[in-house]
């Protein structure tokens, strides 16, 4: 959606098709770092997610029993973009939604593509549907589990599995809570992101070897097994789970795509390209941001398409590497239970990296 947003306010004509018939999304609330705030204040968005979301300055640290620790005053990147913030899933996927429509972007839901075919100046496309086209570009920012990456890049590799599980559930904001909480030094490291004035929600990572799926009815028992030993706000939330918290478990997966991101003129962009885990709170940020740059190399006057997917790749391609594989060694690093003093360094020399311009 960002993409296609930016390509149609320079009056590009963009057709966008969803899987999703309903086009909607699922899942808890997401965290928006100060990098992703300022993605989104280029888009456009920030006064968007200050409304409907929450934003704060200050993020505290407890041991998991509750005891605090420290708090991380988290200054602003850049005049006007607030440290740190959060908003619910549905709701920036509602407000991303708004834009498109917006810019008068026609919507094709419940379609998808089965046969890409690059040829000169162009992308003969087959959809689902029966219907097809040819088109200058073809931008595949369809999720982890691309089609068009399946469909026009054998070289892809399938992300593989991290090790850990991540637990999310949304709900009230608790009656003491005043910004954001991370909890250490247990088993399961976990955090609490507002979201809203009144909404907020807990994330939680677990050891996860066997992948395994967990049925829904089961979810609420096993999150307050593995909350048991909690306390402060993350022990209330503990205590108001019930049969139907909203409560969404996933084993992660994450994998940096090798190069090239484009073959002709189709192109991979967001998670199709660079899937990360949470440990960063970024995978949103680095898909904003991916689209910024996208969009920016495709408008430098004079410059052939394949240039611009060219230049593309050149600038996001060590960005996204260094901010996934960073991840994944924080998670390692959670997993072998390593000392909070070298966790801390190494999160802190990531925040800083991931600070820097894109």
């Amino acid at each position: 959606m960002a993409t296609a947003v930016l390509l149609a306010k320079r009056g590009i004509f963009v057709d966008l098709i969803d899987l999703d018939p309903a086009w909607k999304v699922s899942g808890a609330g997401i965290t928006i770092t100060g990098p992703t705030l300022r993605g989104y204040q280029r888009l456009g968005m920030l006064d968007d997610i200050k409304a409907h979301g929450a934003v704060t300055a200050k993020t505290s640290i407890f041991h998991f029993s509750g005891q605090w620790v420290r708090d991380l005053d988290e200054l602003p990147l850049e005049e006007g973009v607030p440290a740190h913030g959060g908003i619910m899933r549905p709701v920036l996927h509602q407000l991303m939604q708004e834009r498109v429509h917006a810019a008068k972007i026609p919507v094709r839901l419940g379609i998808t593509v089965t046969a890409l075919t690059p040829k000169p100046g162009g992308v003969d496309v087959m959809f689902n549907d029966g219907s097809n086209g040819t088109y200058d570009l073809v931008v595949g920012a369809d999720s982890i589990f691309s089609g068009v990456r399946a469909l026009a890049f054998p070289h892809a590799i399938d992300p593989p599995y991290t090790g850990q599980g991540c637990w999310r559930i949304s709900c009230p904001k608790p009656p003491s809570l005043v910004h954001g909480e991370f909890y250490l030094g247990g088993d399961y490291p976990a955090g609490i992101t507002q979201c809203s004035a009144d909404d907020v929600y807990l994330w939680l990572l677990e050891p996860d070897a066997a992948h395994e799926h967990i049925p829904d009815e089961a979810l609420p028992a096993r999150l307050r097994a593995l909350m048991a030993g909690f306390g402060g706000n993350a022990g209330w939330i503990r205590d108001q789970i019930h049969e139907g918290s909203v409560i969404n478990y996933r084993p992660l997966k994450a994998a940096i795509q090798p190069m090239p991101w484009f073959n002709g003129r189709i192109v991979l962009l967001g998670d199709a390209a660079h899937a990360t885990t949470p440990h960063l709170a970024s995978g949103a940020g680095m898909a904003v941001e991916s689209a910024l740059v996208l969009d920016e190399e495709l408008a430098v006057s004079g410059r052939q398409i394949e240039d611009g997917l060219a230049a593309y790749q050149a600038r996001r391609f060590p960005r996204c590497k260094d901010i996934i594989e960073s991840s994944i060694e924080i998670g390692r690093m959670q997993l072998r239970h390593a000392a909070p003093a070298e966790h801390t360094a190494f999160v802190d020399a990531a925040l800083l990296r991931l600070a820097q311009s894109y």
